[in-house]
């Protein structure tokens, strides 16, 4: 199975560098599966509904999301809905939506699992926790198990990564909106990267406008954040899966840098 995910999607840049280079990434890469983190992907924050089926109608196959799922209160007119999206599955028990879905592909079904980290963000359930709960459900049903954790801290997305090995197909970091470069196969097979990074302004600071946030760290005084404009950015990571017990035998990282007009 080939696994082509897409890092923090931000506002309308990001959305629109996706629909120029998803093309370009299905010839070269050959994807099963397009997942995308879509929390920022509506005027970066949230997720709106006419976002949402923009990045269906580019052939994004699932969204993941994270602290932002809420931002956009329209969501939550459909996110019980649909099947394709999953907010962090340690959320409160009664909040909407689902922390995993599944998505048939040929004759194998994969499962993505969603979850979001503790370390400088809301209290919310524990991560580890939560996903020894899912998989007792997940491992009935598939051994193809991708897991988007958004998290700040690469500690914890390191710790959930080992935690995980031999357990899941793939462990992938988002949220920071800056790709590591210590993508690997972790010893007992699971994929992993502490973060996949952002896809959107390449010129802002984590996608805002940078006067804005500088200003903030210079006076300490609250600033209203837009999205930055100009040149953008891609990032992604390409990850292959064995067929016979669904764990990792590739993982390769993908950024396009609109400004050096670079494309790998």
């Amino acid at each position: 199975m080939k696994i082509l995910f897409i890092g923090d999607i931000v506002a309308s840049p990001g959305r629109s560098i996706l629909k120029e280079y998803l093309p370009k990434l299905k010839s070269k890469y050959y994807p099963d599966v397009i997942i995308a983190n879509a929390e920022n992907a509506s005027g970066g924050k949230g997720l709106n509904q006419k976002s949402y089926r923009e990045l269906l109608d580019m052939g994004i196959n699932i969204i993941t999301m994270g602290n932002h799922t809420w931002d956009q209160k329209e969501i939550f007119d459909y996110i019980d809905e649909v099947d394709n999206i999953t907010r962090p599955a340690n959320f409160p028990q009664r909040t909407p939506g689902t922390g995993i879905v599944y998505k048939k592909i040929g004759s194998n079904i994969l499962a993505v699992i969603n979850l979001q980290g503790r370390t400088f963000l809301p209290a919310i359930d524990c991560p580890f926790t939560k996903v020894s709960e899912i998989l007792e459900e997940a491992k009935k049903k598939t051994k193809f198990i991708f897991v988007d954790f958004h998290a700040e801290a690469t500690s914890e997305k390191l710790a959930l990564g080992w935690y995980l090995d031999g357990k899941v197909s793939a462990v992938v970091g988002t949220h920071t909106h800056v790709q590591t470069a210590d993508e690997r196969i972790l010893p007992e097979g699971t994929a992993y990267i502490s973060d996949v990074g952002m896809t959107g302004p390449l010129n802002g600071i984590l996608g805002v406008e940078k006067e804005a946030v500088i200003k903030k760290f210079i006076t300490g005084l609250p600033v209203r954040f837009e999205p930055a404009t100009g040149s953008r950015q891609l990032s992604g990571v390409f990850i292959e899966l064995d067929k016979n017990n669904g764990l990792a035998k590739n993982i390769k990282r993908i950024h396009i840098n609109e400004m050096d007009n670079f494309f790998e």
